[in-house]
Order: structure tokens, then sequence, then C-alpha cells
């Protein structure tokens, strides 16, 4: 009866030391993953003083966010094309790059020089358009690219008037001699 004791207890310690080891584990990835969500939600690059660019996208996204919010649209717009990688957070950068875009071409439209404002204005639809073809259920997208048409809309072929033709192109069949075009 001690020998089975003995073992049964062995086999309970090694799982108890199992379970605790798991829950070290455990508690250590769930520690790092809180530092890293308070580095996202603070939007500021980690205090080691390193100057390099942290290599979790969802930090970098919370860095270029801040970068907008703060008025450094251009920055902002460097690190979100930096992220458009084929995910979620690709996408929601390319949506935010395209409102830094829009933002951009406001400013300019509004200074001493307004048609500098068309690239600025061009590149965004086309960035909308690019979100709305991944995803063609993004309304926010929808809507921005509708406020991108009316500061600058397209030119539909319909609009553009064609060129009139040559004055003798359009009477040749008709003022030739000898030529039936088959008609009755």
């Amino acid at each position: 009866m001690g020998l089975a004791t003995r073992a049964r207890t062995r086999t309970v310690l090694v799982l108890l030391g199992l379970i605790a080891l798991a829950a070290a584990v455990d508690s250590a990835l769930l520690w790092r993953a809180h530092q890293r969500n308070e580095l996202i939600a603070s939007a500021r690059p980690p205090a080691d003083g390193s100057k390099a660019i942290p290599e979790l996208p969802e930090l970098r996204f919370a860095l270029a966010a801040a970068q907008a919010a703060s008025g450094a649209d251009e920055a902002a717009l460097n690190a979100y094309t930096a992220l458009h990688a084929d995910t979620p957070l690709g996408q929601a950068a390319r949506f935010n790059g395209a409102n830094a875009l829009l933002r951009q071409a406001i400013k300019v439209q509004a200074g001493a020089q307004p048609g500098q404002a068309i690239p600025l204005i061009e590149l965004a639809k086309e960035t909308l358009r690019e979100v709305l073809r991944r995803d063609p259920s993004h309304w926010d997208a929808r809507y921005n690219l509708e406020r991108a048409q009316r500061l600058l809309p397209d030119a539909d072929e319909a609009d553009v008037t064609p060129e009139a033709p040559a004055r003798s192109a359009e009477r040749a069949a008709t003022t030739m001699r000898a030529y039936s075009p088959g008609l009755p």
C-alpha cells in the first residue's frame, strides 16, 4: 500500500508542478500582452529610449493615428502606407491614409495654390476605391469617397463633348456617284 500511495503522490506532485509551470507561462504572456496594450493605448513608442520602429503593427497604427490627430498628416500618411499589408489592420490603414490625404488636400485647397490639391484628392479617391474593392460594405469609405467626389468630380466620358467630325467625312458616301449603300 505504501508504494502505491507514493506513486500517486508523485503523480499528483508532477501534475501540480506542470499546472504551476503552465500558470507561470500564462501569467508571463498575460503580463506581456498587458504591457503591449498599454503602449497601444498610450500611442507612444517604448520607453527604452530606442528610436527603432516598434515591431507591433498595432502599435505602429496607434502611433500613426496619434500623429494624424496631432496634425502631422505627412508622417501619419507614411506610417499608414507602411501598414498596407492585406490584413484588417492594413484595410484600416488604407482608409485612414486616404483621410489624411483628404485633410491635406483641403488645407492645400484653402491656400494660395488650390490646384496643387488635385493630385492629393485623386490619390485619396483611388485609395478609397481600393478600400471599397476589398470591402464593398465599408460605409465610411463610401461616404468619404462621396465627399472627395464633391471636392473634385471625376470627368465622365458622357460629359466630354466628342470632337466634331470632318465636314467632308460624313458626306463622303452620299456624294459619290454610282454608289448605292444598299438601302431600298
